[in-house]
């Protein structure tokens, strides 16, 4: 494809990714071809010195953003003096060059409107605090740097713009503001909006805690993390953060809508409500005095309390455990026209259909399932409830709960099945109620 030279004056972005770029050619030349230029990708190239990228983009005053990605720069052991080339530079791109954080100082200190800087795979330890320099960045991407720790993110903890910080992948496994106590606000990132901190090492509930000190904070991603992927259940786990995080409006890219902040704010007010009473909590707020260990674990309970209202008793009973024994029902089955008939007991889950109770008894007994009449005994009527014959296929507690409940709490005793033909085949089965 050709261009005439009208055509390329035009251009205003530009990618040479991978065209084996080495310097900035004939003097002049580059601002006379594309004057108006301003995104200029030069990333997987041959460029060898900063001296270079500073010729290309001494012929680009209108440059605004630069991808050095994937280059071998060698970059000056010195601050340069200021020259204006990159005076309108917003955005720089330096991915996977080797670049050291005093090389990213003396760079950027070139850059005085700089707002995005992307440093993803360099090897970076952040040793000094950027003083005169990173003053106007809003995003700041440390991706994939694993010799960074929490102590080194503190030095950048005061960028008074900083908005976006993407530390994935760089081994992060707690974090503490020291200088914010339990349900205070820390002075560091004060303009911190927007976190990623995915494939990393966060295994603790502490570390959710001490993000919610972050004045600013409203999107966080944190996927692939072992404390999110250990859980089997990924619904509480995102429950759990959502109620840690009060500010926090969007998680790992789904926005968090008002009745879902509140059903997780709640669940989490449940879940550890034995936890807080066995703590010193108490309904009564002149008696409500958690531990200082619960509160550490916990910072937002008591907001949350005052938010809801404390958890009642009848909230934080536990659940009993969804086992097999525990949806038996106890049945006995009696012949009452053969009395001295041994009873036979058995146990059968609950949503048993009437239709099987039959077929069992018919094996049991040795009567056909034609000729078994199922009725309920109770105490405190004289006669026996029949179940409903057009609902074969309703369950043994669909059933029960038809006859027993307009006795108003009359306890069911037995469950009768009578023989139609008065052979004397009868049998009643009875559960505890």
């Amino acid at each position: 494809m050709c261009f005439s030279c009208s055509q390329l004056s035009k251009l205003q972005e530009v990618s040479l990714r991978n065209c084996a770029v080495n310097g900035p050619g004939d003097k002049g030349g580059i601002a006379k071809a594309c004057p108006n230029l301003r995104s200029i990708d030069l990333s997987k190239n041959l460029l060898s010195s900063w001296d270079e990228v500073v010729d290309i983009a001494d012929q680009l005053k209108h440059l605004e953003v630069l991808n050095l990605s994937e280059n071998k720069l060698k970059f000056p052991s010195s601050s340069p003096s200021p020259t204006g080339t990159f005076s309108a530079l917003k955005v720089l791109v330096l991915n996977r060059i080797g670049i050291t954080w005093t090389e990213v100082l003396r760079c950027a200190s070139e850059c005085p409107v700089l707002e995005k800087l992307y440093l993803e795979s360099n090897s970076v330890v952040i040793s000094e605090r950027p003083t005169d320099v990173l003053q106007t960045v809003k995003l700041l991407d440390l991706s994939s740097n694993q010799l960074i720790d929490e102590n080194q993110l503190f030095l950048i903890a005061y960028l008074p713009r900083l908005e976006q910080l993407i530390l994935s992948d760089i081994g992060l496994s707690s974090i503490h503001f020291p200088d914010a106590g339990i349900g205070c606000k820390t002075s560091m990132f004060p303009s911190l909006q927007y976190l990623v901190l995915n494939d990393n090492r966060i295994s603790q509930w502490s570390f959710f805690n001490e993000l919610d000190k972050l004045q600013s904070l409203h999107t966080l991603s944190c996927a692939r993390n072992p404390l999110t992927e250990s859980s089997k259940d990924a619904q509480t786990t995102r429950q759990f953060i959502i109620a840690r995080i009060g500010q926090l409006r969007t998680l790992n890219k789904c926005a968090i809508q008002r009745e879902e902040r509140r059903g997780a704010e709640l669940d989490y007010r449940k879940a550890f409500g034995n936890e807080w009473k066995k703590a010193g909590g108490h309904q009564d707020p002149d008696k409500n005095r958690p531990n200082e260990e619960f509160l550490a674990a916990h910072p937002r309970y008591q907001s949350l309390c005052l938010k809801y209202g404390a958890p009642e008793d009848g909230e934080l009973k536990v659940q009993q455990p969804f086992l097999l024994k525990n949806q038996l029902l106890t049945l006995k089955i009696k012949h009452p026209n053969q009395l001295d008939q041994k009873v036979i007991e058995k146990r059968l889950p609950e949503s048993m259909t009437i239709q099987k109770v039959k077929g069992l008894l018919s094996r049991l007994l040795k009567v056909p399932v034609s000729e078994l009449l199922l009725s309920y005994e109770s105490p405190k009527v004289d006669h026996k409830q029949p179940f409903e014959k057009h609902r074969p296929r309703a369950s043994l507690v669909a059933q029960w709960l038809r006859i027993c409940l307009p006795m108003q709490g009359t306890r069911v005793r037995a469950l009768v099945w009578e023989d139609p033909t008065c052979r004397g085949a009868t049998g009643p089965m009875s559960h505890n109620c």
